[in-house]
């Protein structure tokens, strides 16, 4: 065609998980909460509806970055709001980096982050993960062209983090600044919020999409100091967010019982999870989010993953270059989690 930039018709472009549109499937492959949302959303989004959609939304989500605040500990001029988290890190990536600069980002882990170096004309500087997924000390290493970091804490595929510690020295060594997405960090045992009150640099970026069982919503938030929102907030689109994910938005923020309260199921269930896969002989490291990740030496993944499929049970198989292929398995239910362990146990006796 020629009527594209080059950076366009040379990617491949994101591809996200199966979204099966026929028959009925357990869907444990792109990580969303098996439970319903919090019911303080659907009736916030119902009023906000009886109050008409002619008018533009607040274009900076202000009721929303009050109450988050309130939550999270920080000022409402610490947040900037998003149309998911995927937003926020389009965001940064337009903001920070130009035409020939470069963005770091840890591998294997969200592919998104090369997707958008690319769109943006910049160079991916891809860090590979230890072989039991801590992150090198290269992660922090100075360079004259990197202007940005993504660090994805917890991490997918692994589901495990890196040390507050060891972050704190990272975003010290650093030129630039580095985005620590806390996607999953509601199922963790401690966040990052702390570091972004130390240190300019660290910025910190949450969906409503996962522990707020909002997937379908499209809403997530930046926590950063102020002086840095003011920047971003240029760099957004006018109104990012609209009325109704904004009213939903709110209302689920609102309800910190209902984050607990699946929280604990959650953990719970991946905890179970965890200890069947290994009884089974995968190799699975401890997980910190929604998910977990399971490899198996000797043992082909990808016709598992097919095998579940035909059951209609959907789980995501990933092979990165370099290390051994895996299998990742959003937390269901207690019903669908089982219903997935049986099957792989069924698999593997058929096959053995």
């Amino acid at each position: 065609m020629g009527y594209f930039r080059p950076e366009i018709e040379a990617i491949a472009g994101y591809k996200p998980g199966e979204q099966p549109q026929g028959g009925k499937f357990i869907k444990l492959n792109t990580n969303e909460n098996p439970y319903p949302a919090s019911g303080k959303v659907a009736e916030a989004i119902r009023q906000r509806l009886d109050q008409g959609l002619e008018k533009y939304p607040d274009p900076v989500g202000t009721a929303f970055r009050i109450r988050a605040a309130e939550v999270l500990g920080v000022e409402p001029d610490w947040i900037l709001c998003g149309n998911g988290s995927d937003d926020i890190l389009t965001i940064l990536t337009r903001g920070f980096v130009g035409d020939g600069e470069w963005l770091r980002l840890p591998t294997p882990s969200y592919v998104l982050y090369k997707t958008l170096a690319e769109i943006q004309g910049a160079d991916s500087e891809e860090i590979p993960f230890n072989e039991d997924w801590t992150l090198p000390e290269s992660f922090g290493t100075a360079s004259n062209h990197l202007k940005l970091a993504f660090l994805p804490n917890p991490n997918s595929p692994s589901g495990t983090v890196v040390p507050k510690s060891q972050l704190r020295e990272i975003a010290d060594s650093l030129p630039c600044p580095i985005l620590i997405d806390e996607a999953y960090a509601d199922f963790a045992d401690d966040n990052c919020i702390d570091l972004v009150k130390e240190n300019e640099k660290i910025m910190v970026s949450r969906t409503l999409s996962k522990s707020y069982a909002l997937a379908g919503l499209r809403f997530g938030f930046l926590v950063a100091q102020p002086q840095m929102i003011e920047q971003l907030t240029k760099v957004k689109d006018s109104y990012n967010c609209d009325a109704l994910s904004l009213a939903g938005a709110l209302a689920a923020i609102d309800d910190q019982k209902w984050v607990a309260e699946n929280k604990a199921k959650v953990v719970a269930t991946r905890g179970r999870m965890t200890a069947r896969l290994r009884e089974l002989g995968f190799t699975v490291p401890d997980s910190q989010a929604n998910f977990v990740w399971a490899t198996k030496p000797g043992v082909k993944l990808k016709p598992i993953y097919e095998f579940l499929k035909q059951n209609h049970v959907l789980i995501r198989y990933m092979q990165y270059p370099g290390i051994t292929e895996g299998i990742r398995i959003s937390v269901g239910t207690d019903g669908q989690t089982d219903v997935c362990l049986d099957l792989i146990e069924q698999y593997l006796q058929q096959n053995s």
